[in-house]
């Protein structure tokens, strides 16, 4: 890795889960009904056709993990769940109060927080609720985030037996040092137990999150981990950068300071050692900072053009429309984004008053559909092109010039009507999609929102 690159273009960007990204919303003029009608409007055109996607935000944990930047409430009274189900269930029965057909589901996802904090019956109490009033589309799939520690073989049967075929466990990191600087103490043999169970019950898919740029985590802590992810050879894989944004209230970053974390560079040759390792057993990366082996459904998603990328990271399948539950969580019409408020306690109350619990959102324009595309294609397939709106990007002097310069640091290739990230670009594709954000460009902001590109 270009180190002179690495420091040229390692600056303060944002991850490209949504355009326009959540600091840049226009909360001023948007509003509940705004938001109803714009996924109502979605809804009737995808339905049929493809399907919606669920998100469902269980934000419980026993305890704090400090690289954590997730909605979360730390506990250990288990009476907190069924109160926390009934009233996700009737965010839901509020929404299918919009609709005049039965919901389709293709893609449902479990995030957290710790979703195994809850027990397994009442994870299934909460499946069964939401599959109660809807249909499941043939090629659905089921997914849940699940701690190491604390995944049971009754989690993953319970689970398995309501329709989930994939799960995806926080490993971090396996080194001692730096799991205790980050509050997550998980050994080797506690992953080693909860990927061979998920295998032996029938998930057919197990997936492992990994983090480099950790406080303490050197060149050697990485091989160590991917050298024992070798040897459990999960079918996917998350490697990704750190986000260290200690300003953002309610996160979970201390217990260290920026003097404990990697310098740019080593994160950048954290990174590609991990990758080189990774190549060797016949990982593929897709897409940015993930991997998969060949029989992986992201693998052929990425393949067939089919990659989507949106607040859940990358799917292997796309639906027009996805609905958030659960504190915190934000919802995606394609037309619109809403995210509901982040505290429990005013979260049950809204829901008592019959009304969703959503505090903030953005009703996309032209210009941000628009650009919305092209950020999607670059972050999913490395490319995009342009014909009806090449009027737009050529308006954009800003855009091109930016562009240019990384073309000649030779990022990406510019033709007529396309532009195409090369192998060395990869790493910098946020910084490549940063130069469409017009909302970013116009105003810069005053203060650190994002963490570090690279």
């Amino acid at each position: 890795m270009n180190k002179s690159l690495v420091n040229k273009y390692n600056i303060a960007g944002p991850r490209y889960t949504s355009y326009p990204t959540v600091p840049y919303w226009d909360v001023e003029t948007f509003s509940r009904e705004k938001w109803k009608s714009s996924l109502i409007e979605s809804y009737n055109e995808s339905n049929s056709k493809e399907g919606i996607s669920l998100y469902i935000h269980l934000p419980f944990c026993e305890s704090l993990c400090t690289f954590c930047g997730c909605n979360k409430r730390i506990t250990k009274q288990h009476s907190v769940e069924s109160p926390y189900i009934k009233a996700v269930l009737k965010e839901w029965h509020l929404y299918l109060e919009l609709f005049d057909t039965k919901p389709i589901i293709k893609e449902l996802h479990l995030g957290g927080g710790t979703p195994t904090f809850f027990s397994p019956e009442n994870l299934k109490l909460l499946i069964n609720g939401i599959l109660e009033a809807s249909i499941l589309a043939p090629a659905y799939e089921f997914s849940f985030e699940g701690h190491p520690n604390n995944t049971t073989r009754e989690h993953l049967q319970a689970l398995y037996d309501v329709g989930f075929r994939r799960v995806s466990y926080g490993v971090q990191d396996y080194n001692e040092t730096v799991q205790r600087a980050i509050h997550r103490i998980q050994p080797f043999e506690n992953v080693k137990r909860a990927t061979a169970l998920a295998r032996e019950i029938g998930y057919t898919s197990v997936g492992h999150d990994i983090i480099f740029g950790l406080p303490f985590q050197t060149i050697d802590h990485i091989k160590e981990t991917i050298i024992k992810t070798k040897e459990l050879l999960p079918d996917r894989l998350a490697f990704y950068s750190y986000a260290h944004v200690p300003w953002i209230k309610g996160n979970g970053q201390r217990g260290f300071d920026d003097s404990n974390l990697p310098l740019a560079e080593v994160k950048r040759e954290q990174y590609e050692l991990g990758k080189e390792l990774l190549a060797e057993v016949g990982y593929h990366e897709i897409g940015m900072d993930h991997f998969a082996l060949t029989t992986d459904a992201l693998y052929q998603s990425a393949i067939n053009g089919n990659l989507h990328r949106n607040f859940m990271g990358y799917s292997a399948s796309k639906t027009q429309a996805m609905i958030g539950l659960g504190v915190s969580s934000i919802s995606d019409s394609w037309y619109g984004f809403a995210q509901n408020i982040k505290s429990i306690e005013s979260y049950y109350n809204l829901l008592e008053e019959d009304t969703l619990p959503v505090f903030r959102g953005h009703i996309l324009n032209a210009e941000d559909l628009i650009i919305r595309r092209h950020i999607l294609n670059l972050m999913c397939q490395f490319e995009t092109s342009w014909t009806t709106d090449y009027l737009w990007f050529n308006e954009l002097p800003d855009a091109i010039i930016k562009l240019k310069e990384m073309e000649k640091d030779e990022l990406l290739k510019i033709d007529s009507n396309k532009i195409e990230v090369t192998l060395k670009g990869r790493p910098f594709v946020r910084n490549i999609c940063m130069a469409f954000d017009v909302l970013l460009q116009r105003k810069k902001p005053e203060m650190q929102l994002f963490s570090m590109t690279v």
